[in-house]
């Protein structure tokens, strides 16, 4: 395929970061990929892996001459990063990200980005709980949802890099989809960061209980359980900054659901069966069209050797 960057720069390059690279590379998406991140050891690896053409020590360097650079940091992290490659920034640069959080990285972008630059924040809806340069797969964003969030930018240049960008994430495998920024924030606040909070509680409460011992519950994890334990073990430091980034929503998301729980108890307790089998049919029809949708995500192969990417 046609390249759609001559150079991009990825700031961050954990599981996603990492993704970007592979797919990017693999399907020509670009021509020279710059890669920095803040931890050496992160650094050391990519260039092991041979991920990128050039591994940089500073966000500064990284920027130079890129026509697409992409922050892919835990989302507190992307105002600190931008701020130190800001002036570095190529006129006609697009900065956009793959924060689960957007109002929070959209207004540090927009306050720190330098005239002639376009910035359009995004989030690819693709993970695994798996995190690190090694974690990265090339078909991570195949058939997966990516959400852009311009701003109100009516220019004709800011629409075609609105475009461009969406041509890349196309290019990659993704279906791209452009929202609110505060819409955003209140969908994935549903759809992903309040299980996450329920799953880091509920593993929590399991390992706390004092009549049964950890050993007994891994041992006798059941498939729901077993599911809870797999997003309760992604990244800490990236859904502490997702919590403390999207609170507001957060929060409303939890109450509602607090109030739903409240109401599945009475069920329970006073053995209201139509109204439990009425809850858990309307669920399952959910479960079902995410399912026909495509959204359910197959097992990655992590034992293939990714040093070819």
């Amino acid at each position: 395929m046609a390249r759609i960057y001559e150079r991009m720069a990825v700031i961050g390059c954990g599981l996603i970061g990492s993704s970007v690279v592979r797919a990017a590379r693999e399907v020509g998406a670009v021509g020279e990929i710059v890669v920095f991140d803040a931890g050496e050891d992160v650094r050391e690896r990519v260039r092991e892996l041979g991920l990128a053409d050039r591994v940089a020590l500073d966000p500064a360097d990284a920027v130079k001459d890129a026509d697409l650079v992409l922050f892919a940091t835990p989302v507190l992290a992307v105002g600190e990063a931008f701020k130190a490659a800001a002036s570095s920034l190529a006129p006609g640069a697009t900065i956009t990200d793959v924060g689960s959080a957007k109002g929070a990285i959209a207004e540090a972008l927009h306050d720190a980005a330098p005239k002639g630059v376009f910035v359009i924040p995004g989030h690819p809806i693709a993970g695994t709980e798996r995190s690190g340069p090694d974690a990265g797969l090339a078909e991570l964003f195949e058939n997966r949802w990516v959400i852009l969030t311009p701003n109100d930018d009516a220019s004709p240049e800011y629409a075609a890099a609105v475009e461009t960008l969406s041509a890349f994430w196309r290019a990659l495998g993704s279906q791209v989809e452009t929202m609110d920024v505060k819409h955003h924030d209140l969908v994935l606040a549903v759809t992903s960061h309040l299980p996450h909070l329920i799953a880091y509680n509920i593993v929590g409460t399991a390992a706390d209980l004092e009549n049964v011992t950890q050993a007994e519950v891994m041992k006798y994890s059941a498939g729901g359980f077993r599911d809870f334990t797999r997003i309760a073990a992604s990244d800490p430091t990236m859904w502490r900054d997702i919590f403390l980034a999207n609170k507001d929503a957060v929060l409303e998301m939890l109450g509602r659901f607090t109030e739903d729980l409240q109401a599945l108890s009475r069920a329970i307790r006073w053995e209201e069966a139509d109204k439990l089998h009425d809850i858990f049919t309307r669920t399952r029809e959910i479960r079902r069209g995410i399912i026909a949708l495509g959204q359910e995500s197959p097992e990655p192969n992590f034992g293939r050797d990714r040093g070819k990417h």
